[in-house]
């Protein structure tokens, strides 16, 4: 985990700007800084701020390989299989950072070429000064961000891994437009699984050649798996396994320690157990620690105990309180840089918890779970899906939209605290072959949602009975208590805030995903002090349940929701 950040089109003869901009993402890169000005393309200016988990001594950014001096590049990425890239494409390496074969890949084949071949998460800048041309890619689920900043009609253009790293680029818009300050500027996510192309035109302008989607969630991806496709079975259960098992290994490269959360659900346990196996096998040095967070006797915090015992991992507690809550709150909002209800809600415990895991261990790449409940049906609401087709449609759009709301959440709270998430759920080759399996084998079976993922795992002991097939939480429940959800300890932390006055204006000051409660309008509050007018480019909508007429999102307003006693 990094950051990257760059603007083209700007004539830059001083970095007053960065104050505002570039500095707002150190968090994500705390061990060292770079800040870059191109002799060769006047108008461009990259950064990279890092935080070292592969190659400590030959791995900083901005890289520039002798062997293509005219391309260089900015990458926030894990690349898996950047060795076997090596031998397949001939590829002799100048450094052992895995991000060198963005590079390598796209001097034998061009830009689709080279993420079309990348198996992992990623996003990045590359510029070819030579043909005066900046391409930029994502990942195909968005696991790592990407920001992007545009002024129509000033050829002015920016990246960045986070929105704060772009907002205060208005001010250059402002100087650009002769007649003062106009909303002809856009911030918006890099949509995932699409590259684009730019001209650099002699004056220093950007102009869009081409943008294009390259993957498609769902699609057999063309590089070489990790595991043959000829070494699946007959057997679906054994291929969910094994390709699960193998997307945990892969993402064991790292040389700094490795953790994982663990709130004592089926996914984050599901990955602990397979991370504290893997480890004893691949001999690391040291014991994986687990990480569970909650308010006293949650249920979270009950069942992860349970795990941490059975899987034999280093585990730790964090218990926070009403008041850990209050303190938190507002940053919890200018990192996640979104106003969604849900997502607020579900990042507070790990936010909370990841700044516990930065402060007191020395664990700095994080596994976790989070892609499986869009992938596997694996939400309440789920049951009440209408057909098989609309189950199946709904977990591809809550796919697509992932990096909006969970995926924008895992990555936001563990990186404002300088730690690197990894998430096998959303790895490629696991997630297409899950999806290609018939949907009727896919949907909740009498009543338990991701059936077929525990099932796949039943009868093996990698985890107690209880916990592989304990029903799913609420949102923000599990961590909380049944009495009291951690959403309604935050209204009554924020009820005195906002005024019936406020809440009965609302639709005049935000027509657009209109605040109904004073708890959204609070989220819209502080989101609008960091990120103003960005909501719609932001947060599109508010992530509901679907097939239900509740007007709150969490699952404790559905039907048949049964919290834990």
């Amino acid at each position: 985990m990094c950051g990257i950040w760059a603007i083209f089109g700007h004539d830059v003869d001083s970095i007053t700007y960065c104050d505002d901009s570039f500095c707002k993402i150190r968090h994500r890169g705390p061990d060292a800084w770079r800040l870059q000005f191109d002799n060769r393309i006047k108008e461009a200016c990259i950064g990279f701020v890092r935080l070292t988990i592969v190659d400590s001594i030959w791995g900083m950014q901005p890289m520039i390989l002798h062997e293509f001096p005219h391309l260089t590049l900015v990458c926030n990425g894990e690349l898996y299989n950047f060795g076997r890239l090596g031998e397949e494409f001939g590829i002799k390496y100048e450094t052992r950072c895995d991000v060198e074969s963005v590079t390598q890949l796209f001097a034998r084949g061009g830009i689709k070429h080279a993420v079309s071949n990348l198996d992992g998460v990623f996003g990045f800048v590359l510029i070819d000064s030579k043909n005066r041309k900046v391409y930029a890619a994502r990942d195909p689920y968005g696991v790592r961000p990407l920001f992007r900043f545009e002024a129509k009609g000033t050829g002015l253009l920016g990246f960045s891994s986070e929105g704060k790293g772009l907002i205060g680029l208005k001010r250059l818009v402002k100087d650009k437009l002769k007649n003062g300050f106009c909303d002809k500027w856009s911030l918006k996510q890099f949509p995932p699984g699409h590259f684009v192309e730019y001209d650099i035109l002699s004056d220093g302008k950007v102009k869009l050649v081409k943008e294009e989607r390259y993957y498609t969630i769902g699609s057999r991806p063309i590089f070489r798996p990790f595991v043959s496709y000829t070494d699946l079975k007959n057997d679906v259960h054994a291929n969910i396994r094994l390709l699960l098992t193998e997307a945990v290994r892969k993402r064991l490269m790292s040389e700094r320690r490795i953790g994982c959360l663990l709130s004592g659900g089926l996914d984050s346990s599901l990955i602990a157990a397979l991370l504290m196996k893997l480890a004893k096998e691949e001999g690391l040095e040291y014991k994986i620690q687990t990480f569970a967070v909650g308010m006293g006797t949650s249920p979270d915090i009950v069942a992860a105990r349970q795990v941490a015992k059975h899987i034999g991992s280093d585990h730790h507690e964090v218990i926070f309180t009403e008041e850990t809550v209050k303190d938190v709150l507002d940053n919890v909002i200018y990192h996640l840089e979104t106003c969604d209800i849900t997502t607020i809600r579900a990042s507070v415990g790990m936010y909370i918890l990841s700044e516990y895991i930065k402060q007191k261990t020395d664990s700095t790449v994080i596994f976790s779970g989070e892609g499986s409940d869009e992938l596997s049906q694996g939400y309440i609401y789920f049951r009440k899906a209408p057909t098989l087709e609309a189950g199946n449609e709904e977990s591809l759009r809550l796919l697509n939209d992932i990096y909006l709301y969970d995926g924008l959440r895992a990555d936001r709270t563990t990186s404002a605290h300088s730690l690197e998430l990894r998430v096998p759920f959303l790895d490629l080759q696991f997630s297409s072959y899950y999806l290609s399996l018939p949907a009727e084998m896919r949907q909740p079976i009498d009543g338990v949602e991701k059936h077929l993922l525990r099932s796949a795992f039943s009868g093996i002991d990698l985890l107690p009975n209880n916990i592989l097939w304990r029903h799913k939480e609420a949102f923000s429940d599990g961590v909380a208590s049944v009495k009291k959800s951690l959403f309604e300890v935050i209204q009554d932390i924020i009820d005195p805030f906002v005024t019936q006055e406020q809440l009965d204006n609302a639709s005049k000051l935000f027509p657009h995903i209109t605040p109904t409660t004073k708890e959204s309008y609070y989220y819209r509050m502080i989101f609008e002090k960091h990120f103003p007018g960005q909501a719609p480019n932001l947060t599109p909508y508010f992530w509901m349940p679907k097939w239900t007429n509740v007007k709150d999102p969490s699952a404790r307003f559905l039907d048949d929701y049964k919290p834990e006693e």
